[in-house]
């Protein structure tokens, strides 16, 4: 089975991108074979109301009776723009929301913000899953209207930090891994998943040597990257460095584990 953790459906304002919906993503899964992909609506990064975002999403993912066994949806939330408590309990309790994104780059506040450490709480107590990501493009070929800040591993661990106990996935890290030791030592006890997507996985075997088999999920990052490469990183791993039990938990079975189903 494989269960992609890092999908989204909408619009990139900088560039045109194709199966950005789920009717066009549905068919483009099944080509790849991917069972269940985690999505969140793109739109709710740029919008100044984000749970107009999700509203879309959830309207979208009525339109075919095959899309609740195909996808399950994130919602997006800024937590520093007033209402997101509302809107929180609306795509949880109305939607069926099992998780959220969070752009603090894009939002513009800080992982410290005391209003971002009040959000995290408020969706572990919902036994939500928190989704960070690192980098959305590439800075180097991005749109002079981007913003050019990248972020490493270490750069999300403030909230992690002060909610030790929520859940996390870290997505599209494409930079660096390095963390000191006590920063090692808190990744190591918490409940995080690093998707695959990320360049900073160049070395998936020693990586995962490293961080533990319980660290990692398949994640594709589309449709900004492509389809295969968060699988390859999978595939692509000797028998020494993990055997098919170890590679069915990043296929899947961690991610599973984390959302409950």
């Amino acid at each position: 089975m494989l269960l992609d953790i890092n999908a989204s459906v909408g619009h990139w304002p900088f560039q045109h991108y194709n199966y950005n919906t789920c009717k066009d993503l549905l068919p483009r899964m099944n080509n790849f074979g991917v069972d269940i992909s985690v999505i969140s609506n793109l739109n709710g990064i740029f919008y100044k109301n984000t749970q107009a975002a999700n509203e879309e999403l959830n309207a979208e993912l009525k339109t075919d009776s095959r899309f609740s066994d195909k996808f399950i949806p994130f919602a997006v939330i800024n937590p520093i723009y007033a209402g997101w408590k509302f809107d929180l309990d609306t795509c949880v309790d109305r939607y069926g929301m099992k998780g959220v994104r969070l752009y603090p780059l894009y939002h513009d506040y800080d992982l410290t913000d005391p209003a971002c450490i009040e959000f995290v709480k408020a969706a572990r107590d919902k036994n939500l899953v928190v989704a960070l990501t690192c980098r959305m493009v590439d800075s180097r070929a991005r749109s002079w209207m981007d913003i050019q800040t990248e972020w490493s591993l270490k750069d999300v661990m403030p909230v992690i930090k002060a909610v030790p106990d929520a859940k996390y996935m870290i997505l599209n890290v494409a930079n660096s891994l390095d963390l000191t030791e006590d920063e090692f030592a808190l990744f190591s006890k918490s409940n995080v998943l690093i998707d695959t997507s990320g360049r900073g996985l160049s070395n998936p075997g020693e990586t995962i040597k490293k961080f533990g088999k319980d660290k990692f999920a398949f994640g594709t990052h589309t449709p900004i990257l492509d389809y295969s490469t968060g699988r390859l990183r999978i595939e692509s791993l000797r028998e020494a460095e993990a055997d098919e039990a170890t590679k069915d938990l990043i296929r899947s079975g961690n991610a599973r584990k984390m959302l409950g189903i």
